[in-house]
């Protein structure tokens, strides 16, 4: 198994050069494509009611200049992503709505790229729940860069490609079931690949008579030495999961987080689980997630 698409979500956000070395690296390590998008932020949907919206000399105006600021945003993309190494790629501008838009192409692809949603951002592009979107609405792997990690943070090992030390989240659930398997092309990259879980106890059926051993047995049959970390909870809130899982990540100075993603979707409202929501607002590491 391998990434042999891999779909990037570019903008003019802070993080924007980070985000691109990360992706490229991934694409780079599997030999992948990687296709850049840029979206102007006008939903498809307007075009399916209204197909002339360009007719409209004022429209028009306006979505020049949309379109011109998304493809400014790519500015850079293609140097950036051939002086990393990788043979195919590709950038496309796109008439969508960040959430959304990113979400269907998805269906294209084999891994996602985006961004933590940075409060800090003055002019941001997207939506304060384009991550939890992504995750609830893509049906792939999501690989969410930190808005507090620098692109100089990525050199040598410290990229998710080449992670040291992978702390994986388990807790026998079919969310964390697809973010394990779509995380082997990284597992077996990683140095050291730790399985942590927490009041297995509280979770007997799922987890059977030993805790993580048919993980263990699960990874090692790809390739994939991990060791196994039983842990205390300490609560039974699902929030104080999130604080401890990163608690874990500092101690471990893991430099990859590999978990399940947990909520739902009601209407356009995404809610989601307290654990899921702690790592989304509090992360300083790439974390691979699936929904």
């Amino acid at each position: 198994m391998t990434y042999k698409t891999v779909l990037l979500h570019i903008d003019d956000g802070a993080g924007r050069d980070t985000r691109i070395a990360l992706a490229a690296s991934v694409a780079q390590a599997c030999g992948g494509h990687l296709t850049g998008v840029a979206l102007t932020g006008v939903s498809r949907l307007l075009y399916q009611h209204q197909p002339d919206l360009d007719a409209d000399p004022n429209l028009s105006l306006h979505l020049n200049f949309l379109r011109e600021r998304a493809a400014r945003a790519l500015d850079g993309f293609e140097q950036q992503a051939s002086s990393a190494g990788v043979a195919s790629f590709e950038q496309r501008v796109v008439d969508d709505e960040a959430a959304g838009g990113i979400s269907l192409l998805a269906r294209y692809a084999d891994l996602v790229v985006i961004s933590q949603y940075n409060a800090a951002d003055k002019s941001p592009s997207v939506m304060r729940d384009f991550p939890a979107y992504v995750l609830l609405h893509s049906g792939k792997p999501v690989l969410i860069v930190p808005h507090a990690l620098s692109q100089a943070q990525l050199t040598g090992p410290h990229h998710p490609a080449a992670a040291r030390n992978v702390l994986v989240s388990w807790n026998g659930s079919k969310e964390a079931s697809r973010a394990v398997s779509a995380a082997l092309p990284l597992l077996q990259r990683a140095g050291q690949v730790h399985v942590a879980v927490f009041d297995a106890q509280l979770h007997a059926a799922e987890h059977g008579d030993q805790p993580g051993a048919d993980l263990l047995q699960y990874l090692a049959r790809h390739g994939v030495q991990a060791k196994l970390l039983l842990l205390d909870g300490g609560a039974t809130r699902r929030g104080d999961i999130g604080e401890a899982l990163l608690t874990q990540v500092s101690e471990l100075s893991a430099d990859l987080l590999v978990m399940g993603a947990y909520g739902h979707s009601r209407l356009r409202e995404t809610i989601l689980g307290g654990v899921t929501r702690t790592v989304l607002h509090s992360m300083t590491i790439p974390v691979l997630m699936a929904h």
